[in-house]
């Protein structure tokens, strides 16, 4: 019998039961990828971050869905720095976090965890056929990150508060997600993220769309260090700086379960 600890942490939020909730399973070794992948739809959360160490300040991290590996997770990456410091004792700041999107650098500050991700800028394309329709929403303007993630812009908070998209017609659409966004009444901007082709209808909070969003709305206002709000039901909250190819995160982190895994 094998025991693995395993934590459940809300990124980008101070409140309890606010934020995006990841599940945390720190590793001395990797796992076989099929049973992290069955752990990871086990926990039913947007994501599971399974890490190992690789050096003294650096360790090697992972991320899966309930249905898939990704390549990027930026809540379940603040998460799991939470359970580095706060449940592992580590003190020594900034981290490395070596991932398939190259080294992930974060620091834990008194303003909450900084996350260093690559910036994903978008470029403008045409909205596929019928995306709108899926949505329920008038598109302003259509563009596309890497890995097949689309930005799309709406009208105002309130349109974006109120969608209700038809998930099983926006699943066919894009291998990866859709983020929607608009300006903020209280912020610089809010945004919404929706991935059924990655098993996830709605995204609470996602740091790898806000690596998208920041490059646009930095450029659009003028600005390189922005006010944002995920509108989920969950609500998030982020500070985003663009740093070029880099954009930086800061947003804090709440525990919610210890645990144990038996396998």
């Amino acid at each position: 019998m094998t025991e693995l600890s395993i934590y459940q942490v809300a990124a980008f939020t101070s409140e309890p039961f606010g934020g995006n909730p990841a599940a945390v399973v720190p590793l001395k070794d990797w796992l076989d990828d099929k049973l992290m992948q069955r752990i990871a739809t086990e926990n039913n959360l947007s994501e599971t971050a399974f890490f190992v160490p690789s050096g003294d300040n650096s360790w090697q991290i992972r991320w899966f869905t309930p249905a898939v590996e990704v390549p990027l997770c930026g809540h379940a990456t603040l998460a799991s720095a939470a359970v580095i410091r706060d449940r592992l004792g580590h003190s020594r700041w900034p981290i490395t976090l070596d991932s398939a999107s190259g080294p992930l650098h974060v620091d834990s500050t008194k303003r909450g965890f900084v996350l260093d991700l690559p910036a994903n800028p978008a470029a403008p394309v045409e909205l596929p056929a019928g995306m709108d329709d899926a949505l329920g929403a008038e598109v302003l303007e259509s563009y596309l990150g890497r890995n097949d993630i689309y930005l799309l812009v709406l009208a105002d908070e309130q349109v974006v508060a109120g969608l209700s998209p038809d998930f099983g017609r926006l699943g066919g659409m894009t291998e990866h997600g859709v983020i929607v966004t608009a300006p903020g009444n209280s912020v610089d901007f809010v945004s919404r993220f929706f991935a059924p082709a990655l098993g996830i209808d709605e995204d609470p909070v996602t740091g790898a769309a806000h690596c998208v969003l920041t490059p646009y709305w930095s450029q659009r206002l003028g600005r390189t260090v922005l006010e944002a709000r995920q509108i989920s039901n969950r609500v998030g909250e982020l500070i985003c700086e663009d740093r070029g190819d880099r954009v930086l995160l800061t947003g804090s982190a709440v525990f919610f379960l210890d645990g144990r895994i038996t396998l």
